[in-house]
């Protein structure tokens, strides 16, 4: 289409997405005219657009599909299936390999599982969204965030540093069918609670901000730790790290009014752990160290009840 720079394709894709986000773009159910991209839910994403109608002429009607694709996949995955909507010709060109091979990480084909075949990169892509991936002999599950495909990371606690960790009498390693990971570790019995995690941002995606939980399950309300403030860090190494205060369960019943405002509790995730947020780090350019620490060594209680099954970095809800 003589005129058109790529500058101006952007320009009107830009404005096509704002568009469908316009109440205006909504029809009734009545109208029967429509259009649907489902993107489907991970981790409270949705993202789904229906009973659109476009009433004019687009100048991308005149563009070769392959160039429309290669456009989109300067988008995200989110936007993908958002512009899919927009007409015929996009639906056919956001199902290109050329738009969601741009989404996966270079390395894709190592993550692929042998025991399974895709016929387009969308579906390798929703894969690794969907079914996490364990990478370095199993000692890290590797997976994408759907909304962005930014790179989601989780360390199994056999790749971090456990004081004591290696004396069966305060802990052992158990076998959990709901785990990802093959061995994971129980708090048996210890006064000394320490835990300590290390990784390199090569891992994570740069220019993007993350936010680290530890994931857990406890057993009978994990006796001697579970209702105590527990210090959580997380940072660069050779940064100042940030700080708080965390429980594994939180006071009940009559010890409820010893709850602090300012210590973080737990929440239950979809697939039945719990999780609670240790705090967040900016990843600029993946040449950095991370250090995270969870550590209770104040209270003169012995500790038990604590499953672990890893420390999770995925990126934070707002970037």
């Amino acid at each position: 289409m003589p005129g058109v720079t790529f500058e101006t394709v952007t320009s009107l894709l830009s404005k096509h997405n704002k568009a469908l986000a316009s109440p205006s773009f909504f029809l009734n159910k009545s109208s029967k005219t429509m259009m649907q991209a489902t993107m489907g839910q991970n981790q409270g994403v949705e993202s789904r657009v229906e009973d659109i109608i476009m009433t004019e002429p687009s100048p991308f009607d005149f563009l070769p599909e392959d160039c429309i694709s290669k456009i989109i996949s300067f988008t995200s995955p989110r936007d993908a299936c958002v512009a899919a909507s927009v007409s015929k010709t996009f639906e056919s060109a956001v199902k290109s390999d050329i738009v969601w091979e741009k989404f996966l990480p270079p390395e894709y084909s190592s993550l692929i599982p042998r025991s399974r075949a895709f016929s387009s990169k969308k579906e390798l892509y929703f894969a690794l969204c969907d079914d996490p991936v364990l990478i370095e002999e199993g000692k890290k599950s590797f997976w994408l965030e759907k909304a962005s495909g930014k790179r989601c990371i989780m360390l199994s606690s056999k790749e971090v540093w456990i004081t004591w960790g290696s004396s069966p009498q305060y802990w052992r390693w158990v076998s959990v069918p709901e785990s990802r990971f093959e061995k994971i570790a129980e708090l048996l019995n210890v006064c000394w609670f320490e835990i300590r995690a290390g990784m390199h941002t090569r891992y994570l995606s740069p220019g993007t901000r993350y936010s680290v939980y530890i994931v857990f399950k406890t057993e009978d309300g994990c006796p001697g730790l579970g209702d105590i403030p527990v210090e959580a860090g997380v940072g660069l190494v050779g940064q100042e790290s940030s700080q708080k205060l965390i429980y594994f369960v939180g006071p009940s019943g009559r010890r409820r009014d010893r709850e602090r405002r300012d210590v973080t509790r737990p929440k239950e995730r979809e697939d039945g752990w719990m999780e609670a947020e240790l705090g967040g780090l900016y990843n600029e350019s993946c040449c950095d160290d991370i250090s995270v620490s969870v550590v209770e060594t104040k209270s003169p209680y012995w500790k038990r009840g604590l499953i672990i099954q890893g420390f999770e970095f995925r990126p934070a809800k707002t970037q």
